[in-house]
């Protein structure tokens, strides 16, 4: 099936394919799975009013430094992005978002379902800039017939975004400074939050992060979860009835209890943030390897998300040892793939990728 040297290396390494197709591929972090087994049999409320959740959302709003948030448990990053907007836009309102934004991209129209639509915004590697944010809001608003328009009722960002990429303290208080002029609340996708905030180009911190938005959601799913996000509208400013909105979504679970013991336990001893700076650690490993390789960077980014460009003979020599994913075609015979590390990749890993390249 393979080249004998590459057959040979794969018996000798003794491995199994590996994967950096993405930062969810593996289950729970162990400390979770153990939390969620220990508290198994324990007889609990359910739709988010057992103890864990209640102990979770405080540890939460201690480590936001917002002693008022309001915080919900939704069940995953889709359901929290299409809830959020569907809860704070009016039935004539869209939100404002990059072109290449998660909620326009790769959620299969589920804001559009909801009755909302995206209104797309020029990106530079998945970030939206504030001075084209105000120009837009300008031209749509210096339009007569704009009341024969969708209403821009929100903007909509990642952090980070899908290209890996993270807003800086001044980038993103530019932006919240136009939607404060426009009177627009400010959502930021959080699903890679604990990977954005651990970068080393970060200089946000969540009080911070906190501070510069109306609302922002803490990735579960991505960073050791099973699943679950948790919305934080850090000024307890969540809109009226917003678990009834949650509900109709499909994104509440009778038992709340598997998300408050998980965020329960990512919010003890700063465990979010450890695992969340070991998928940092393993990305900066990963760049060097792949530097040293002579491999071609499609963008090089400060998280854990790292875009290469692989002639498409090496994609298909690759496939059948390493796990990788498409991002877009390059030209006819070359394609730019990603390559992701998570909260538990192994250095180990990362030794059988240098040995395969």
């Amino acid at each position: 099936m393979f080249p004998g040297n590459i057959a040979g290396m794969y018996n000798d390494l003794h491995c199994q394919m590996i994967s950096f197709t993405c930062d969810y591929a593996e289950g729970a972090h162990p400390l979770i799975l153990k939390a969620l087994c220990d508290t198994n049999m324990e007889q609990l409320p359910g739709y988010g009013n057992d103890l864990y959740c209640l102990r979770a959302k405080e540890k939460i709003r201690r480590a936001c430094g917002c002693p008022e948030a309001d915080i919900h448990f939704l069940v995953g990053g889709t359901q929290t992005n299409a809830t959020v907007i569907a809860a704070l836009l009016r039935n004539y309102e869209g939100v404002l978002a990059a072109e290449t934004g998660h909620i326009g991209v790769h959620e299969a129209g589920a804001v559009e379902y909801t009755g909302h639509k995206v209104l797309p915004l020029p990106q530079h590697q998945g970030k939206i800039r504030a001075e084209e944010l105000k120009a837009w809001l300008k031209t749509y608003y210096a339009d007569a017939n704009h009341e024969h328009m969708v209403f821009p009722g929100m903007v909509y960002i990642s952090f980070s975004t899908e290209y890996g990429t993270i807003y800086s303290r001044a980038e993103l208080e530019a932006i919240h400074g136009v939607c404060r002029e426009y009177g627009l609340p400010l959502f930021i996708d959080g699903a890679r939050l604990g990977y954005g905030l651990a970068s080393l180009q970060s200089d946000l911190d969540l009080p911070a992060l906190a501070s510069l938005c109306d609302v922002f959601y803490i990735g579960g799913t991505k960073v050791g979860a099973l699943c679950g996000e948790a919305v934080v509208f850090p000024r307890g400013n969540a809109p009226a009835h917003f678990m009834t909105t949650v509900k109709q979504h499909g994104a509440l679970l009778a038992k709340g209890r598997l998300l408050g013991i998980q965020f329960d336990t990512l919010f003890t001893d700063d465990l979010y943030g450890k695992i969340s700076r070991h998928a940092i650690d393993m990305a900066e490993k990963l760049k060097e390897i792949l530097h040293r390789k002579g491999i071609p960077f499609f963008l090089e980014s400060p998280t854990n998300q790292q875009f290469v460009i692989l002639s498409n003979q090496e994609i298909e020599r690759l496939k059948p040892l390493v796990g990788f994913d498409f991002w877009e075609a390059f030209d006819a015979d070359h394609t730019v793939v990603r390559f992701a590390t998570s909260w538990a990749t192994p250095q180990e890993n990362l030794d059988k990728l240098a040995a395969l390249l």
